[in-house]
């Protein structure tokens, strides 16, 4: 016989009634952990997708303007916040497929990052510059942090903080919001280069900073008291030519395979390799365009890699133990960005000028679906809700 308490009936009721005010679409009860969200750029609109279906559920559209934009996950991966190119901050529900809130809090933003805990989301701004803080319950602003340049490759490090790299002045700045989150206390560190265009935060410890206005990287270690600041591939490309660069690469397409680094160069049709220990550069690998994403499958046994235009038709394989060339392809027009699943088994691909995203299968290469999408551009799948500096 089954018995049930006065005490856990009055448990239970409060958790029906939750569930019921917030169904999942078409009344199925549906967890998080294999969607994603596809930018739809063109038409300031996001796509939901499933992973196991390989098909969309859902559009939310009024998100303003997409055309150079990025999101993040809550910790439940139920909410996805999306930082626009206009200064738009949108709160989407994925789960009841509904715009929860949006705020223009500037007038030109770049992207943004959330907090360890889930409380705070961050955003980084080119106009008026500097990086401004909302709740992440309610986008009501928490902290307006003026840095006097325009700012980027904004993530999150532990322990309630944000780490952000500034293109004027060539600096990264720490801003620890856990004792007060009105009030962040901030470290600036100086002397990381000329015009920082992007960076990242590798294993809550490194701080990679790619640099537009002279050759190489920066590192930034946060452990060490106070950073330490060391330069990455200091002369790569010093003795050649720089072509036209069309479209900046991304860091967050970084690899490390194995102890080594894979990085997208500037104005070079290379990727290069670095010791991640020291630094020093231990190769290049000649690729079919200039790279804009150098992509890692999980197990980091290969890289995705995808260009510039007028290559941006053309996606290349490269294998991270002997850094050839093992694989072209031609997923489609306009590739913009590539997402594996959690796992590696399979990657997903947006080819933006052909209105798809296209899926392969990462060890064969085969072709096993597409998505229909409105010029579709990043890729995100929730995994990312458990993963630190993004």
């Amino acid at each position: 016989m089954i018995r049930v308490t006065l005490t856990a009936l009055a448990l239970i009721a409060p958790l029906a009634a939750a569930a019921q005010q917030t169904p999942a679409p078409a009344g199925e009860v549906r967890g998080t952990g294999d969607l994603g969200v596809v930018i739809e750029r063109a038409t300031g609109s996001v796509l939901v997708v499933d992973q196991s279906e390989r098909a969309a559920l859902c559009r939310v559209e009024g998100l303003g303007d997409l055309s150079h934009a990025s999101l993040v996950f809550s910790p439940d991966a139920r909410f996805a916040y999306v930082f626009g190119r206009d200064g738009g901050l949108s709160k989407v529900d994925i789960l009841t497929c509904t715009l929860n809130g949006r705020v223009v809090q500037a007038g030109n933003a770049i992207g943004g990052a959330i907090s360890d805990d889930g409380r705070l989301v961050a955003v980084s701004n080119y106009e008026p510059g500097g990086v401004k803080v909302f709740d992440a319950d309610t986008l009501a602003p928490v902290a307006d942090v003026p840095m006097g340049s325009k700012t980027v490759g904004l993530a999150d490090a532990p322990g309630s903080r944000f780490v952000v790299a500034t293109w004027d002045t060539g600096e990264v700045w720490v801003l620890d919001h856990a004792a007060d989150p009105a009030k962040p206390a901030i470290t600036r560190i100086e002397g990381i280069g000329a015009n920082p265009y992007d960076a990242l935060l590798v294993g809550g410890r490194t701080y990679l900073v790619g640099l537009f206005g002279e050759k190489g990287l920066t590192a930034v270690d946060l452990w060490a008291d106070p950073p330490a600041v060391k330069r990455i591939l200091p002369d790569y490309g010093k003795n050649e030519a720089d072509l036209p660069v069309y479209k900046m690469p991304h860091l967050q397409g970084w690899t490390l395979a194995g102890a080594t680094y894979a990085l997208p160069a500037v104005g070079l049709h290379q990727v290069l390799w670095a010791d991640a220990a020291t630094g020093a550069e231990t190769g290049r690998t000649d690729v079919a365009g200039q790279p804009v994403f150098v992509t890692a499958r999980p197990d980091g046994r290969e890289l995705w890699v995808n260009f510039a235009p007028p290559d941006n038709g053309t996606v290349q394989v490269i294998d991270a133990m002997t850094h050839e060339v093992k694989q072209t392809l031609q997923p489609g027009k306009g590739v913009l960005h590539m997402e594996f699943t959690p796992r590696g088994r399979e990657v997903w691909l947006s080819a933006r000028d052909d209105d798809k995203v296209v899926i392969h299968d990462s060890r064969t290469y085969e072709k096993l679906g597409e998505v229909p999408a409105r010029a579709p551009s990043g890729i995100f799948f929730t995994d990312r809700a458990h993963r630190g500096g993004l």
